[in-house]
């Protein structure tokens, strides 16, 4: 008996389709990185060839996800390579700094013209600078991220920070890394260079973590985001005022749990799977909502993000503004935030969202003395109700910011807030959890989970890490059958694919 075998449709599988890139939530990417992993085991001894094959590994990968761009990523790693070399052997003046300034202009260049030029015409368009049509032009996916690695690395070199690495083999795979190549998180070269030739040593620890990692990024993603994104939030937020305002307030909640739950569980899912190839990325989100404050609630979500804007933009910007003091710290910190907004769209919407936050940021910090001394008079200073309290306020403030993150146009947000004003109809709340069980379920399960300490969280991890391979093998095989249960027919692709 002879297997009628497809080899059109089993070619197609590795070529690149606009309408269905490789996602690490596709049954295709798990079949690929099982034997990823089995090459790489045999490899394990050879560091060439276990570089060589992640690089290939990653070149495909971001070929599958972007097409042709994958030649964009080669060209970003080539130049920044021997863009540091020319940096770093110069001598300190002119042409030290044209090298520099030069190696910046090139990146930020194709940054901004791949995501910003239609902007730009758009904007030009509604002054009536002009008229222009826009551009067809399309997004490579994961530029912002690879970008800002690469500018990482070529300014840690100018400030002499670090020396540049010796091998563009080796600077390729942490530009090329397939883990965090699309959707961070963004790891720092002096971080992830000594790692690429180091000999993998996988603990029993490690791989318990990384399955926990793995199968959390799974739940979150697949059964929680994408469920109640495709069956209530992204319905409330495409038509706001066919819906009452019970139902619009409940929309916010659901989008400030579902980009929680789809971009931590991209991060998860990334620092799980490099750390069953052996490298250590940092870790990208830290229970963000339960922050008690904007300025905590960023040193928890989207950490690398956060950490890269403090150390190359807050912070000089802070050093030339330090002779007006607070006020040139509410300044830094209100230009740190509004770019922090236009790096996640080109849109006034990203602009505004990123701007509200960095409003909340200047007023905290011109409130701040007066906050403290009114909590000591009055007793509450460093209690658990005082916590419990700014944990609701901050989550309050966050979630409408997120409004005008997911709405699709300003006049949509304004529809939405409008109807949430007559949020009152409290029978629309009883109804809602009668219409939408499963979607009001996960919900709540999402908040729970958000919710739970850490110390079970590393616990869970430590029981995975002591099952015998088989029962790891069956606790994952579990996770993948309840995401096939709850999936909908077409894959959901991560929201931060788009920044």
């Amino acid at each position: 008996m002879f297997v009628n075998i497809d080899f059109t449709k089993l070619l197609h599988l590795f070529v690149y389709d606009p309408t269905d890139p490789l996602l690490f939530n596709s049954s295709f990417f798990l079949f690929l990185f099982l034997g990823l992993l089995v090459i790489y085991r045999v490899f394990s001894k050879s560091a060439n060839l276990r570089i060589y094959t992640l690089i290939l590994f990653s070149l495909f990968f971001y070929y599958k996800a972007s097409g042709m761009f994958f030649l964009l990523l080669m060209f970003s790693s080539v130049v920044n390579f021997y863009s540091g070399r020319l940096i770093y052997n110069a001598q300190p003046g002119i042409k030290r700094r044209l090298y520099f300034i030069a190696t910046i202009i090139l990146n930020l260049g194709a940054l901004a013209y791949f995501k910003y030029t239609n902007f730009f015409i758009q904007i030009i368009n509604d002054f009536h600078l002009g008229k222009m049509d826009p551009l067809q032009i399309m997004l490579p996916i994961g530029i912002s991220f690879f970008t800002f690695k690469a500018l990482s690395y070529v300014i840690d070199i100018y400030m002499e920070a670090m020396e540049p690495v010796d091998s563009l083999r080796d600077f390729s795979l942490f530009i090329f890394f397939f883990p965090n190549i699309l959707a961070g998180p963004i790891d720092r070269a002096d971080a992830f260079l000594p790692q690429v030739r180091k000999e993998v040593n996988i603990s029993k620890e490690d791989m318990g973590k990384a399955l926990m990692l793995i199968i959390s990024g799974l739940f979150k993603k697949a059964v929680i985001a994408d469920y109640i994104s495709l069956n209530f939030v992204s319905r409330v937020f495409d038509s706001p005022t066919r819906f009452t305002g019970v139902e619009n307030l409940l929309a916010v909640y659901g989008y400030t749990l579902q980009i929680y739950c789809d971009f931590s569980g991209y991060s998860d899912m990334a620092i799980g799977i490099a750390a069953l190839l052996g490298f250590k990325l940092m870790d990208n989100f830290n229970s963000p909502y339960q922050a008690t404050s904007v300025a905590e609630f960023w040193r928890r979500w989207h950490i690398s993000l956060s950490t890269w804007l403090l150390d190359y933009l807050f912070r000089p910007l802070q050093m030339k503004l330090r002779n007006l003091r607070i006020i040139g710290n509410a300044i830094a910190l209100f230009i740190t935030f509004t770019i922090c907004g236009l790096w996640h769209g080109a849109s006034w919407a990203f602009i505004f969202w990123g701007a509200l936050h960095g409003g909340y940021m200047v007023i905290s910090l011109f409130t701040k003395k007066f906050r403290d001394a009114f909590y000591k008079k009055i007793h509450i200073a460093n209690t658990w109700p005082l916590k419990v309290f700014q944990v609701v306020v901050t989550f309050h403030l966050l979630a409408f910011a997120w409004i005008f993150f997911r709405a699709t146009t300003f006049q949509s947000a304004i529809d939405m807030l409008n109807q949430i004003r007559y949020f009152y109809h409290g029978e629309v709340f009883v109804q809602f959890i009668a219409g939408y069980k499963g979607v009001f379920t996960l919900m709540v399960l999402g908040f729970i989970f958000h919710f739970v300490p850490k110390k079970l969280e590393d616990k869970t991890s430590m029981l995975l890490g002591k099952l015998p391979v088989l029962g790891q093998a069956i606790v994952l095989a579990v996770m993948i059958w309840i995401v096939v249960q709850v999936q909908s027919a077409e894959l959901q692709p991560f929201i931060y694919f788009q920044f």
